[in-house]
């Protein structure tokens, strides 16, 4: 018998950088969202456990050998002290090092998956030391709903989204980024905490301050948002990019969009959904 668990892509709807920590990481006040399309993670019996790559950004995980997939796995099973297998196939559609959280939705799927697939019942409060260990941005996607991110991103609020079911485009320029170096590239200056309100309030008057040192690496970011924002009141790029994203108050006017984008720069990657 074969399961699956969606695996969606995750929003930065703004992103605060408030300083630099010891331990490497740096603390920062974030609204997490999630659209309602990602990667897929399939699950079926094996002896042993094992990962196939499928789907149009597969091929650029071939050479990865440490795969947060199965990291998450066996993590999950050294937790519980268990020997069992599992096949698991990842069906990858989200760019590699794009700021939509790919590699952190697949890990936070695969415990959900595993889960409920060894029949373990642990729930999301016992996987979340797990998931903490796997990355900060982890804890979010295994929580998979709106919330403020505090801390590393892993202090987690949750919020009621008033943006929900709302017209959503992705867009990516093809430019694969490291959090690490656009993260070390932060020029240093707390510009203060995100705003207060519900999500709407948040998108309208937050900002993203990885955007200047993501776009002094990658220039097209800028063109991104340039398209973006021709026809919608608000874009702007998630995490640390490349991905940019912006909320349209139609699904015509978002369509629009992605076509022009598409027929203006066909290598970019596009997604046309909905915000979950």
């Amino acid at each position: 018998m074969t399961d699956s668990e969606p695996a969606p892509a995750k929003l930065n709807l703004a992103l605060h950088v408030r300083g630099r920590r010891d331990d490497g990481y740096h603390d920062i006040e974030t609204l997490f969202a999630f659209a309602d399309r990602g990667d897929t993670l399939f699950v079926e019996a094996g002896d042993v456990l094992s990962l196939d790559i499928t789907g149009r950004f597969g091929a650029d995980l071939d050479d990865e050998d440490d795969n947060l997939v199965l990291r998450a796995a066996h993590a999950l099973r050294d937790h519980v002290g268990i020997t069992d297998g599992a096949r698991l196939t990842l069906d990858k559609c989200l760019p590699i090092a794009s700021g939509i959280g790919g590699g952190s939705a697949d890990a936070a799927a695969t415990l959900r998956l595993l889960d409920r697939f060894w029949r373990l019942g642990l729930g999301i409060a016992e996987l979340m030391p797990l998931a903490r260990d796997l990355g900060a941005d982890v804890p979010a996607c295994l929580y998979g709903r709106c919330a403020i991110g505090s801390g590393a991103g892993d202090r987690l609020d949750p919020v009621a989204n008033d943006l929900a079911g709302a017209p959503l485009l992705l867009v990516n320029p093809g430019s694969a980024l490291s959090t690490a170096a656009i993260f070390a590239a932060w020029d240093g200056v707390d510009r203060g905490p995100l705003p207060a309100g519900p999500p709407s309030a948040v998108l309208a008057t937050g900002r993203n301050d990885l955007a200047a040192a993501a776009i002094a690496l990658a220039p097209a970011i800028a063109e991104v948002l340039e398209m973006l924002g021709e026809r919608a009141s608000i874009a702007r790029m998630s995490g640390s990019g490349a991905t940019c994203f912006a909320l349209f108050s139609d699904v015509g006017e978002r369509d629009a969009a992605a076509a022009r984008i598409a027929a203006a720069r066909p290598d970019w990657w596009t997604m046309p959904c909905r915000l979950a």
